[in-house]
């Protein structure tokens, strides 16, 4: 029996690949045999037209993927939606498709001449008729999913596309009668999978393996209870069986060539419109203004690649380029999402290069109270390292105690409204926390090159690169450490036990007692084994001037911490002669605060180990407070913690032996962080030779 509906083809009298506009057409150009391709789309017509109404539209020669029809448009009901071509090799298309359309009484819809829709290959009805699934990612833009739900008055759920090789949606997706829904998960982003599995339920979804997927088992026509495609697995079959469904195989690996199959090469053209079903979308579009120097300092290019790899799309509406290389540029982008979830986590990110809102379109941010201690409203706004200021009352107020991975609490004081960095568990019941990304903003330095390779850390940049020669960055970290020290300034060391290992303590202890370092933060472990240097002449258990264990080593760092508990503390073991040199001791001496952070492993502790983590955190925090350097020495755990609570404009330097751990401490996304992987003992040696070699005061040229 043949089914009322109707599909749309176009014989292949002009098809060949001619071109390369999708990784299936590499290296079949003109390889396509136009005897067999006609052959096999001869048995997929007859295939359809044993089941269905099939009408036919002229081909048009010098435009040979007008074989594709599905790409024609999208039809609903009386409506159809023209297709916009991405590529110039199939734009010619369009008045062809738009004059069958137009001829056999369709309202046709035409998008914006710069805005790519390409059809019933990115946008699929259920089955049922309840929503329309678009894709988008490589062909099609997001931005046309709006125009699809007004135009055709349906729910549009738009999908990600992140293969390639499933460049349209329904090479990947081919929902099915009942609900039923054949797609291949590989070809979407988390996100586009959630949502899926959000819309139809468990029992009801067939996902395919890549062996099926690369064969377009997914681009198939459903005819009622059958199922139309290239070739299926046994597997795949079965499953289909078992749920109703009929395969029947047609090979079409001439067209497979071009990227296409059974689906590809077909339009359904009489797709019912349920009444009880309306215009929705959760696309969500938003305009930021950038400025800076986008073009040498990489930020637009950034801005751009966040906002794709984060599911998101772009229109740049302007862009004034400055005209000389100490000019600004200015950049407005039309950012969309699929949901507001994704806007969001695209918007923090964007906040974090000192993207705005347009001034018409500032809002208050978004407050709500605290209902239990330590715990914040559902969506906090997440803080990061740069400065921030949050829209009150139409009001901007810059965030005080900014960190990372903190909420902001806002709070009504005596001089006014103030906004605080809080850390979650000292968030208390009553206060007002923003959450969302509104009335959010950065506050990004605008610097000339000039500027920044004289000011900052020229050579550095965010990141890793073992290709940098230690000595180099060793002159570098060398000038800025005498810089800061003439003008007064602050540096801040975290340190971890390795420094001792490895022979570096007698070289930090000098900068200390040269007045290099105003700051020390460690664990338990450093400070022990410093300790046991001084007083045994081994660490670990290992004499550290002949390299070699001693007998009964493994005690004496338990010897060194029971004497100075018995002193009460380092200072009280210094002052009575017990410790005569080293770290500690030129801590002691020279009046430089020092936090020691305990941990489950610490053995004793030393009586001055800060066991309480909370208080630990916050006396970390105090040493950090105005820290213009901070030298990371090989201890991860705790160079990770002052990490996140240090703001943007402190230049950091980690050192290490292991990459891996380089590259965490150092991927802060600050302009000013650099990682450096070595030898911590050799990296400090390097260092006092550089500084010895430093004769007269640092002098800024820069006016």
């Amino acid at each position: 029996m043949v089914s009322p509906i109707r599909f749309l083809m176009c014989a292949p009298d002009h098809y060949d690949v001619d071109y390369v506009i999708n990784p299936w057409m590499e290296g079949n150009i003109h390889k396509s045999s136009r005897d067999r391709a006609v052959e096999q789309w001869n048995k997929l017509y007859k295939v359809i037209k044993d089941h269905a109404i099939v009408d036919l539209v002229t081909p048009a020669k010098g435009w040979p993927d007008m074989v594709f029809t599905a790409n024609a448009g999208l039809v609903l009901g009386e409506n159809v939606v023209l297709s916009r071509f991405l590529h110039k090799e199939r734009q010619g298309e369009e008045p062809y498709f738009q004059q069958w359309f137009e001829n056999n009484g369709y309202n046709v819809q035409v998008l914006p001449k710069d805005l790519p829709f390409e059809g019933a290959g990115d946008a699929l009805l259920d089955r049922e008729g309840r929503w329309l699934w678009a894709g988008y990612g490589f062909r099609s833009e997001l931005d046309s999913h709006p125009y699809l739900a007004k135009w055709l008055d349906i729910e549009v759920i738009s999908l990600r596309l992140i293969d390639d090789r499933f460049y349209h949606l329904d090479t990947c997706f081919c929902p099915l009668a009942n609900g039923y829904l054949l797609y291949y998960p590989g070809a979407f982003d988390s996100y586009s999978n959630r949502v899926i599995e959000m819309r139809v339920a468990l029992e009801k979804r067939i996902a395919i393996e890549e062996k099926d997927a690369v064969n377009f088992a997914c681009n198939a026509v459903n005819i009622d209870h059958i199922v139309i495609m290239n070739k299926a697995s046994d597997e795949l079959k079965l499953k289909l069986a078992e749920v109703g469904f009929q395969v029947i195989e047609t090979p079409l690996t001439e067209f497979l060539k071009a990227g296409g199959a059974s689906k590809c090469l077909t339009l359904r053209v009489t797709e019912p419109v349920r009444e009880e079903v309306h215009a929705t979308t959760q696309v969500e579009s938003r305009i930021i203004r950038l400025e800076g120097h986008l073009l040498d300092a990489g930020l637009i290019n950034r801005a751009l690649d966040l906002i794709v790899d984060m599911g998101g799309s772009f229109q740049v509406l302007n862009f004034n380029l400055g005209e000389q290389r100490q000019s600004t540029s200015a950049a407005e982008v039309k950012v969309s999402a699929p949901s507001h979830d994704v806007m969001e986590g695209i918007f923090s990110n964007l906040i974090d290069l000192g993207a705005v809102d347009l001034p018409q379109d500032e809002k208050d941010a978004k407050l709500e109270p605290v209902l239990q201690a330590g715990v914040a409203p559902d969506d906090f706004y997440v803080s990061t390292i740069y400065p921030t200021e949050v829209r009150i009352n139409g009001l901007w107020f810059k965030v005080e105690n900014q960190r990372m991975d903190g909420a902001i609490a806002i709070s009504q004081t005596p001089n006014g409204m103030v906004a605080k960095c809080k850390i979650l568990r000292d968030l208390e019941i009553g206060e007002q926390v923003v959450v969302d990304v509104q009335g959010i903003r950065s506050i990004r330095k605008t610097e000339s090159r000039e500027q920044r390779n004289a000011q900052e850390f020229s050579f550095m940049s965010s990141g890793v690169s073992s290709e940098k020669r230690v000595e180099l960055v060793v002159e570098q970290v060398a000038w800025e450490l005498r810089k800061i020290r003439d003008a007064g300034g602050k540096v801040v060391v975290t340190a971890g036990p390795v420094v001792i290992h490895t022979g570096g303590g007698e070289h930090l202890a000098r900068l200390i007692r040269e007045g290099y370092v105003q700051g020390l933060l460690g664990g338990n472990a450093i400070a022990v084994h410093d300790i046991e240097q001084n007083m045994m002449g081994t660490s670990l258990g290992v004499d550290m001037k002949r390299g070699i264990a001693v007998r009964g080593g493994h005690r004496h760092h338990l010897k060194v911490i029971n004497a100075i508990r018995r002193f009460g503390s380092i200072a009280r073991a210094v002052d009575a002669g017990v410790i005569t040199g080293g770290v500690m001791y030129e801590c002691v001496k020279n009046d430089i605060p020092f936090v020691l952070a305990g941990s489950i492993r610490d053995d004793g502790p030393l009586p001055d180990t800060q066991m309480n983590l909370i208080l630990a955190q916050q006396e970390y925090t105090k040493i950090i407070q105005g820290a213009e350097m901070i030298l990371m020495l090989s201890s991860m755990l705790h160079s990770i913690g002052v990490g996140n609570m240090t703001p943007a404009g402190v230049r950091m330097v980690c050192v290490d032996i292991n990459p891996a751990v380089v590259t965490k401490l150092s991927d802060r996304g600050s302009v000013e962080s650099i990682g450096v992987v070595t030898d911590v003992g050799l990296f400090l040696s390097l260092l006092i030779q550089q500084l010895d070699k430093l004769t007269s005061p640092y002098v800024s040229n820069i006016g």
